[in-house]
């Protein structure tokens, strides 16, 4: 019995809790610890998240197997359905189609050299066709655009940065409010004193960010993963951290000094 209970605690359920309960719980956590959402240099919290996702796995299948034997036991063929694999995660989640190359290009300087410049001599025309550089994403000669790192008080609100690599970028105290920012990828970003209010933060990357005293007032941060950032000082009044009593943020590590958490109280 203290096994079973056990199971319900991996799911963040009280004992006796409904299959439909049971499968919402394990979707959303399965959701939260997937590990393809670490970044592959993480190696330590990849393995601690593909642990997680073991022992959520685990619980819901002796839950399932016990539920549907008592109560629907045509359905038990389902039980071999997990994120085990890392399948189901690519299923609920199909990556997006290719992107058009100028979607690339958001922070790219044209290069002169590339599309103007000619040689006189045939040699050295014929030297350099072997590998001319290439502005595709799919070629294999692509080389991506050096980016300016500081975007420090740029103003990006309301702007479409939906999937942007914005890893290691200064944008302290950016104007990024109402941005989307679903999907992005901003390991080690710098957002010092940003404003994000009403920003969309669905499922962005932000791992070890620097998210001092930024304005996440109203922020919708449903599946983000703020492992390791430093949110001291930050505002986070009425920002989008639950699904019910069901905490879908990544906080592990994080510093929340002196934070304003969204109900209004400061974390001590």
């Amino acid at each position: 019995m203290r096994e079973l209970e056990r199971y319900y605690r991996v799911l963040d359920l009280e004992p006796g809790a409904s299959l439909e309960e049971v499968n919402q719980a394990y979707k959303d956590l399965a959701f939260i610890w997937h590990p393809d959402r670490i970044p592959q240099e993480n190696q330590r919290l990849r393995e601690k998240a593909q642990k997680k996702l073991q022992e959520i796995n685990e619980a819901r299948e002796k839950l399932r197997s016990l539920k549907t034997k008592h109560q629907i036991p045509h359905h038990s063929h389902h039980s071999h359905h997990s994120y085990n694999s890392y399948q189901p995660y690519q299923h609920h989640s199909p990556p997006p189609p290719p992107k058009k190359p100028q979607t690339k290009t958001t922070y790219q300087s044209p290069n002169p050299q590339s599309s103007n410049s000619r040689s006189p001599n045939p040699q050295s025309a014929n030297h350099q066709s072997p590998n001319p550089r290439s502005t595709n994403p799919q070629s294999p000669n692509y080389e991506p655009p050096k980016q300016n790192p500081d975007l420090s008080g740029k103003d990006f609100s309301h702007a479409n940065l939906s999937n942007k690599d914005l890893s290691g970028r200064n944008l302290s105290y950016a104007n990024l409010s109402g941005a989307n920012l679903t999907d992005a990828f901003m390991h080690k970003v710098i957002l010092r004193g940003a404003d994000l209010s009403e920003a969309n933060l669905f499922r962005a990357n932000l791992l070890l960010a620097d998210l001092r005293e930024a304005n996440l007032r109203n922020t919708n941060l449903i599946g983000a993963d703020l492992s390791g950032a430093d949110l001291r000082g930050a505002d986070l009044t009425g920002a989008r951290v639950r699904s019910g009593d069901r905490l879908l943020v990544k906080l592990i590590g994080a510093n929340l000094s002196g934070a304003i958490m969204p109900d209004g109280n400061v974390h001590g």
